[in-house]
């Protein structure tokens, strides 16, 4: 289970922020977790109610998570289309020179805090 190594990291950063402009309380986290970004919401879920009442700052701090579509290219016809319904092979030309092009993110999008 890497998701509380991933937690461990998010929490970390905003430790190192909350610092650097002097915030004393963190009330949300939201995360951009790209549907293909072999972190598992769920989980990254667990972790962060475990974890985060261990850290004076975001004792209280909720976790919201935006999920980004996995979508990839098609080299051969200029195409996109869904990854997780298609993989690497494309829908329209059945092609499978293709590369994902959003789908892997995993960014701390907002921090909100007083």
């Amino acid at each position: 289970m890497h998701e509380l190594g991933v937690v461990f990291t998010v929490i970390d950063k905003i430790e190192d922020v909350a610092k650097e402009n002097e915030l004393t309380c963190v009330k949300t986290v939201t995360l951009e977790l790209g549907e293909v970004s072999a972190v598992l919401p769920e989980l990254l879920i667990d972790c962060w109610k475990w974890a985060v009442p261990k850290h004076e700052i975001m004792k209280e701090a909720e976790l919201k998570i935006e999920t980004l579509p996995a979508v990839t290219f098609c080299s051969d016809c200029k195409k996109t289309y869904s990854t997780v319904a298609h993989g690497k092979t494309c829908p329209y030309c059945s092609g499978g020179n293709t590369y994902l092009i959003q789908g892997n993110e995993f960014n701390i999008k907002e921090i909100e805090a007083l």
